[in-house]
């Protein structure tokens, strides 16, 4: 369920990324070529980005289709921006959330987003409240399965660990609390972008003018495209991709990471 985007590199308009390319995220919101688990993403979309001198993002969020906002279209044409992260959430149950259970989730200078489920939620996550303070709980954007994965990278992110440890931790955590669930999370500063895969596509390009894209799945044919291996952690800059094995909870020590070679 849902697509996912994240972009660091060069000024852009987000309309360029989203947009123009002729399987972009727009066109994923109906037609999706890799998605596993559902077939429309009709349920809210987001897009968060970086203005010049503010590392806090801004973020435009609706409840309905990617398509039906003529307003995101036009903004998207001349916004431009060197990092975002934007997301179309699948139709699901309904709900009173309404465009806060659309991603991208925020915190100071994090954007955070969420392809999976978690299965048998919330019960199977019930265990892991009493790991989070009381005021994270509390200020949960949404009362679903992705609103509550952020509240536990939010709270390790805001413990000290780095992007990489938050993400791998918590998936690991997640999985031994929930098997089967599908954990691809993708999270940026602004600078970086870390992900994982459990259980979904992730792909990336390091594109030809500069800038490293990592999404749910292309959004062109360009031959550039590199899929991410499932239970991998990915650590992203505008120039560099570094893919780390995850290992499954309580088992051993997984191998050391590679540097992907440029290409």
């Amino acid at each position: 369920m849902c697509r996912h985007l994240a972009y660091v590199g060069p000024g852009e308009p987000l309309g360029r990324l989203l947009v123009e390319p002729p399987h972009g995220l727009y066109r994923q919101a109906w037609a999706p070529r890799h998605q596993r688990y559902g077939t429309v993403n009709a349920d809210g979309f987001g897009v968060g980005w970086y203005a010049e001198e503010d590392p806090v993002p801004a973020r435009y969020r609706r409840a309905g289709p990617m398509w039906a906002d003529p307003s995101f279209a036009d903004l998207a044409r001349v916004v431009r921006s060197t990092a975002l992260l934007a997301a179309v959430r699948d139709a699901t149950v309904p709900g009173a959330d309404q465009e806060a259970a659309a991603a991208p989730f925020a915190a100071g200078a994090w954007l955070f987003s969420h392809n999976g489920a978690v299965k048998g939620w919330p019960g199977s996550l019930a265990p892991l409240t009493p790991t989070l303070p009381a005021v994270e709980l509390l200020s949960m954007e949404a009362r679903n399965d992705s609103a509550f994965v952020w509240a536990l990278v939010l709270a390790r992110l805001r413990d000290g660990d780095d992007q990489g440890q938050a993400l791998a931790d918590t998936v690991l955590e997640v999985a031994e609390a929930a098997p089967g669930s599908r954990l691809n999370l993708l999270l940026t500063d602004g600078a970086t972008i870390t992900a994982t895969t459990w259980g979904d596509t992730l792909w990336y390009l390091r594109r030809t003018g500069g800038g490293t894209v990592v999404a749910s799945e292309p959004y062109d044919d360009d031959p550039s495209w590199q899929e991410v291996p499932d239970r991998t952690l990915l650590a992203a800059s505008r120039t560099d991709v570094l893919l780390t094995p995850l290992k499954e909870p309580s088992a051993a020590p997984a191998p050391a990471p590679r540097k992907e070679p440029r290409t």
